[in-house]
């Protein structure tokens, strides 16, 4: 009887950084299963890449643990898993965001993160190793005007450390990534409604752009891969430089390209 491959699951993999990840790692080879809300995802999409898809919301415990072991009844033991499954919040002050908002963006966020860690990472320790990696937000970082999504983050950071520790001489690495402003479709969307003004986004970052999906996915890739296997217990901003650029502006905004050619060598 042939031994069953090893999958790498993708929550929220149907969309945006998710969608990238499900890409980047069937490309590479890897045998992906993506959790989504039902609905969300296109099988003609999926079934090309040798992608398998199950409905599934992160928040909800025993379907989680139910297609978990569904998965690996039918494909083989999870040793990766990317937590991407997540949502925004409308940009409210304390007085106007409700509660209900704010619940159902740490109920997503954060719960929803632990929880696909808990149910598969106690796995891997069984197992004997695994690697999973969470997106975070660079708003995890530093202060933003958005008080359920930043804390939320900034918990998810918190807790990939804590579960680094916990499961690291067990064989299971644990890392986050915090992507900046990432072009994705939401993004572009927003833009297109001038909901977000793309100077404002990319103005302060060190490479005066945008992230791509295709640039996360890779920085998920390696952090998956053997050649980050002394790696773990991290927060990896990859953000085009958001984070190096933005405090230049009290000096005035992080300097222009210079044209080399122009200026002469000295």
């Amino acid at each position: 009887m042939s031994k069953k491959p090893s999958i790498t699951v993708v929550t929220g993999g149907s969309s945006g950084i998710g969608a990238a990840c499900v890409r980047h790692l069937a490309k590479r080879g890897d045998h992906v299963v993506s959790l989504d809300l039902p609905g969300t995802w296109s099988d003609e999409k999926m079934k090309p890449m040798g992608v398998q898809a199950y409905a599934c919301n992160v928040t909800d415990d025993d379907g989680m643990r139910k297609v978990a072991e569904m998965i690996e009844a039918t494909h083989g033991p999870v040793t990766a898993l990317v937590n991407c499954a997540g949502i925004l919040q409308h940009r409210l002050p304390p007085d106007r965001l409700t509660m209900t908002e704010w619940d159902r963006v740490v109920d997503i966020d954060l719960r929803g993160t632990y929880l696909a860690c808990a149910i598969y990472g106690s796995r891997m320790v069984e197992l004997g190793g695994g690697a999973i990696v969470n997106i975070a937000s660079i708003t995890s970082l530093r202060s933003s005007p958005l008080h359920a999504y930043g804390p939320a983050k900034a918990a998810v950071a918190s807790m990939t450390a804590c579960l680094a520790a916990e499961w690291g001489r067990s064989g299971v690495r644990i890392n986050a990534i915090s992507p900046g402003y990432v072009l994705t479709e939401a993004l572009q969307a927003a833009i297109d409604r001038k909901d977000r003004n793309p100077e404002d986004l990319t103005s302060q970052a060190a490479m005066g752009r945008f992230v791509t999906p295709d640039e996360i996915a890779d920085s998920v890739g390696f952090l998956l891969s053997p050649a980050a296997k002394a790696i773990t217990g991290i927060n990896l901003p990859v953000d085009a430089g958001w984070l190096a650029g933005s405090t230049w502006q009290t000096y005035g905004g992080v300097p222009p390209a210079r044209n080399v050619q122009s200026e002469g060598r000295k």
